[in-house]
């Protein structure tokens, strides 16, 4: 992620000790561990939501093309009929569009 080597952690490491002295760097590690524990898992948790987000949207997508898909099969079972109807010399049936079946 940041591409840090050994080199760099270990430049880190003196320079902290150095600074924080070696009484309070144990506490200043633990700290810094918990937090980048705590970044981390709220990550996770925003990717999750969004992730979940993502498949509900796909989900409600694949629900309007199937009910789509059905409107046009209703189109042609009524197309056809009257096509039926006409070669029997039948005058077509007028119905509205939410009651063909």
């Amino acid at each position: 992620m940041f591409n840090i080597g050994f080199g760099e952690i270990l430049l880190i490491a003196v320079v902290a000790l150095i600074v924080l002295g070696p009484e309070r760097l144990p506490r200043v590690a633990r700290m810094a561990g918990a937090l980048l524990r705590r970044a981390r898992t709220s990550w996770q948790s925003v990717r999750d939501e969004v992730e979940r987000e993502l498949a509900a949207e796909e989900i409600k997508r694949n629900l309007h093309d199937m009910q789509r898909d059905v409107d046009v099969r209703a189109d042609v079972k009524a197309a056809a009929a009257d096509i039926d109807d006409a070669l029997r010399g039948v005058e077509p049936r007028t119905t509205p569009p939410n009651e063909r079946n």
